[in-house]
Order: C-alpha cells, then structure tokens, then sequence
C-alpha cells in the first residue's frame, strides 16, 4: 500500500505542477488564487510534502476541479466494476479523514460516490466548493457528522441524508465519541 501511496504522491505533484504550467501562472500567481504560499506550493509539485485535504480544496478550486477529478485525472482510467480491492483510499492523517473512491470520476460521467471516515473530533473546513453549485448527497451509515453548508448548519445522525448544492464554505466536524462513517455522492452541475 506504501508504495502504491508514494507512486498516486508523485503522480499528483507532477499533475498539479502540470496545470499550472498549462494554464501560464507563476507560482506566485497560483499562491494568489490558491492562498497557499508559494514556497508551499513549490515543494508540493516537487512532491517534498503531501497535500492535507484542505490544501488540495483550495489547489481544486482554484483549478475549478472537484477532488475526485483531479485524483482521477493522476490514477488510471477506472473500469465500469470496481472491485473493492481496487477503490483508491486517500489519508490525511493530519486531519483523521479517509477518503475511498467507490465509484471514481469517469469521463462522460458527472457522478461518483465516496465513502468516507473522520475520527473522532476531526473537523477541516473549505473556504469554497472546489465547482460552484455542486451537488452532494451524504448520508451518514455510522456515527455522528456536524456539517455547514452554505452557512446553514446540520447535524446528521446514521441513516439520515443531507443533501445540497453548494455554493459556499463548508465545514465537516466528527463530535464523537466514535469515529463517523459517510457515503458522499457527489454530482457535478
């Protein structure tokens, strides 16, 4: 798992450095779109240093690319089956958020569904959805979540279903005492 972890790493500090160029920003350009410092963002495309998810939202929306698309566009092209064993499961583990592509981003397709676990007092927040209008549907299989959304404040208990566009900062908080697990279905406008 290390090695294939390192590998998906390489791959998206090569692609990240890549739509930069593709698009003709400096550094300091992207760190103005971005907020994230350029010397942050220099050793990120080097692959020095992973991206937490809260860097990677703001790398995306400035890209104007849900997180799903940009890790699809570094792993490849998905099957039709996905087999469990072969869904990409991503750690921030400054964070305590674990994300697996059940359903991974497929050209042609604007949906895809993500199981997801965050430990017990995890909280990270997005400043903005990384494609405006997006639309999620989260419903909540184990535990607890407490989730902002366009400013409006949910908590969502298991076997409950919050769904929205967003348009928006967003906040995702575990209150605990265990660990929350969460199928995201995002859909893209």
């Amino acid at each position: 798992m290390r090695d294939t972890m390192a590998e998906l790493d390489v791959r998206l500090a090569e692609r990240l450095a890549e739509l930069r160029v593709d698009r003709g920003w400096s550094l300091e350009e992207l760190a103005s779109r971005s907020g994230i410092s350029r010397s942050t963002l220099s050793r990120l495309e080097r692959g020095e240093i992973s991206p937490t998810a809260a860097l990677l939202n703001k790398l995306c929306a400035a890209y104007e690319r849900t997180m799903s698309w940009l890790l699809a566009e570094v792993e490849s092209e998905p099957p039709q089956l996905v087999r469990a064993e072969a869904q990409p499961v991503w750690r921030d583990e400054e964070s305590g958020f674990v994300r697996r592509s059940v359903s991974p981003p497929h050209p042609g397709l604007r949906g895809e569904v993500i199981e997801a676990t965050l430990e017990a007092g995890a909280d990270i927040a997005y400043d903005a959805p990384p494609v405006a209008g997006l639309e999620q549907h989260i419903w909540v299989l184990e535990g607890s979540l407490e989730i902002t959304a366009n400013g409006r404040g949910h908590t969502v208990e298991a076997g409950d279903c919050l769904r929205f566009r967003l348009w928006g900062a967003s906040r995702f908080r575990c209150p605990g005492p265990a660990p929350v697990r969460y199928a995201l279905l995002v859909v893209l406008p």
